[in-house]
């Protein structure tokens, strides 16, 4: 995003509209840190600058990512998912993506003021796959972008790239969820530059959630649940 000068009046209503702090009023006009701006498009959606100052620039390779991973509206080609993560995981019930005697595990990198760079993001990834226990879940889009997803090292080009938020999906097994626990434990204490925050999802059959909260319990992590309640309503509900 850029502002154009000319047009800019100063006024500073667009300065609470970025997410991660990227705009500033130096002088009489605004201006947006490059370095820190995701290509969210928040300033620009919130239609708050009545002169139409807040623009969007023609973004090219590897810089579009920003737009890719930040703004919700962006559809991914590779997937046809929009944002940052599946559609999967908050819709469980209708695909049977995690079955019983398995959870689906999250890690949301970055979140507001913070975002991070895909550099940060590389740093959990590689630690999380050098404990042989995930291999990311493909239909994402920032699986897509590593070289690997068993590895969990992405493209060189992009390392230097921010986004808003990054999300890291993967599946295990419910008996390796105390070793995945353990290590995002680790992993926030002395691998990440940036924050995450970290999402469990069950199955209620047999009482397997009663279980996993258990465990997340018995790993010392205050667990705060919560439902997707009316995703899936109108169709066919998945058979375990």
């Amino acid at each position: 995003m850029i502002i154009n000068q000319e047009l800019c009046v100063g006024c500073g209503l667009c300065v609470p509209y970025c997410p991660i702090g990227a705009i500033e009023v130096t002088g009489r006009k605004a201006s947006i840190d490059r370095d820190k701006c995701v290509e969210c498009s928040c300033c620009k959606r919130s239609n708050v600058c009545k002169k139409g100052a807040i623009q969007q620039d023609d973004l090219k390779w590897p810089r579009v990512v920003r737009s890719i991973m930040s703004d919700v509206f962006t559809i991914f080609e590779d997937t046809g998912v929009s944002g940052r993560g599946t559609e999967e995981m908050k819709t469980n019930e209708v695909t049977g993506r995690f079955r019983p005697g398995w959870v689906g595990v999250a890690l949301e990198v970055g979140r507001p003021v913070a975002a991070c760079s895909f550099r940060q993001v590389q740093d959990i990834s590689t630690a999380l796959a050098k404990s042989g226990l995930v291999e990311f879940e493909p239909c994402n889009p920032i699986t897509s972008m590593m070289i690997d997803n068993r590895t969990g090292y992405f493209k060189e080009d992009i390392l230097d790239e921010r986004v808003y938020s990054a999300i890291l999906e993967f599946a295990v097994e419910i008996e390796k969820l105390p070793q995945i626990l353990e290590l995002c434990k680790k992993i926030a204490e002395h691998t990440t530059g940036t924050v995450f925050s970290l999402d469990v999802a069950s199955v209620t059959k047999d009482f397997q959630d009663k279980k996993v909260w258990e465990i997340i319990r018995e790993c010392g992590i205050t667990a705060r649940p919560n439902g997707k309640v009316n995703l899936g309503l109108g169709k066919p509900r998945h058979e375990f």
